[in-house]
């Protein structure tokens, strides 16, 4: 098995540098990386993951706060409703078997990977969906939601999903609220993005602590492996006019489809 004190940081950096290119994916693809890098269960790598995007995302939502570009009333609704469900999450990672968990993780993973293909194939018709009227709309006066309703129901539905999952697989929940901000707000993508990493911040707080109640966290490889995605981040904030686009998020599609292939199996073998 590889030294972890190596390889920890190397591939927390990797994380780091996929969330601030993307906005989400960071934990999906640290969870895999920490399971075929280090060889650890999902039971063990979930939190660690989750530690490592709450680090680089917290770093990420203050920047993007600084800028004026997050959205910290939305991002606090999502937030607060991860909040809610997180608990129940950690409590049934703990009590699912390492395989079947694995294979839920694997399916999620390749879910994720057809998302964003199908997102670039349509990105064309942009201007089709400029006609769909959104919920959650900006007021160009105040800078600010027009809130109602239905603007509060998808935002606080999308925040007990990403909660729930976080708590389960380990992941920020970003490939959850990315595409929910992109479909329910009229945002620009740079807000989109900044705004999603507020809401991981929150989540993760949440996950992390009851991952941490729970004596899950390994931390001689949590601190290193969140100490690189830190350092991936903002990397990745350098490098993101430069490289953001329908390539990026062809190859990250590309990247969730193959690591979801190579989990799957990894549980073939293993049941055989």
């Amino acid at each position: 098995m590889s030294d972890p004190s190596v390889m920890a940081p190397l591939l927390g950096a990797a994380v780091g540098l996929i969330l601030a290119l993307t906005g989400a994916g960071g934990g999906i693809i640290g969870v895999p990386l920490l399971v075929f890098g280090l060889g650890l269960p999902i039971q063990q790598a979930g939190p660690i993951g989750l530690l490592a995007v709450g680090l680089a995302a917290g770093l990420g939502s203050l920047l993007g706060l600084r800028q004026g570009i997050l959205r910290y009333r939305a991002a606090a609704l999502i937030g607060v409703c991860g909040l809610l469900t997180v608990p129940a999450g950690v409590f049934l990672a703990q009590r699912i078997p390492n395989q079947p968990l694995t294979l839920a993780f694997a399916l999620l993973l390749a879910w994720t990977g057809w998302r964003a293909l199908r997102r670039v194939r349509l990105q064309p018709d942009s201007g089709e969906s400029a006609t769909n009227p959104r919920p959650c709309r900006l007021n160009p006066d105040v800078g600010r939601f027009d809130w109602n309703l239905p603007c509060a129901c998808a935002l606080g539905g999308t925040g007990l999903l990403s909660g729930l999952l976080s708590g389960l697989l380990g992941v920020g929940g970003g490939f959850v609220i990315v595409p929910a901000l992109t479909r329910y707000t009229d945002l620009p993508a740079e807000s989109v993005i900044a705004t999603s990493l507020g809401v991981m911040t929150l989540v993760s707080v949440g996950g992390i602590a009851a991952a941490a109640a729970e004596g899950s966290i390994v931390w001689p490889i949590a601190l290193p492996f969140g100490g690189g995605a830190i350092a991936g981040l903002l990397l990745g904030r350098a490098l993101a006019a430069r490289f953001a686009g329908r390539r990026l998020q062809q190859s990250f599609a590309v990247l969730c489809l193959i690591v979801a292939a190579l989990l799957i199996g990894r549980v073939a073998s293993a049941v055989v």
